[in-house]
């Protein structure tokens, strides 16, 4: 099943996109620039492989819920979410709102 939901950070509105899988669930938060997302995310393959793209995304993991990835730390980011000051240790709020 998929769910999508408002997530409101600040004074914006964002959107939250939860997909239910087989023994995992996939998480997202979404601005019009980046995304933080769950532990599903390949950082090293965004940087690598998709390097050109300039993809503005951070990953927590150990998260279950939309809510526990707003207040999570980020354990990798993106070089181009690194370049908009995102960093590792930032919860998820903060680096959605250095994404808007």
């Amino acid at each position: 099943m998929v769910t999508m939901e408002p997530i409101v950070v600040g004074e914006h509105v964002l959107v939250g996109v939860e997909v239910k899988l087989p023994k995992t669930t996939l998480l997202t938060i979404n601005t019009s620039k980046g995304y933080i997302m769950c532990g599903a995310l390949d950082v090293g393959l965004l940087n690598e492989k998709l390097g050109d793209r300039k993809i503005v995304a951070a990953r927590a993991v150990g998260v279950r819920t939309l809510e526990q990835l707003l207040h999570a730390p980020m354990e990798s980011v993106t070089t181009e979410a690194e370049a908009m000051g995102i960093t590792v240790g930032m919860t998820g709020v903060e680096a959605l709102l250095k994404m808007i």
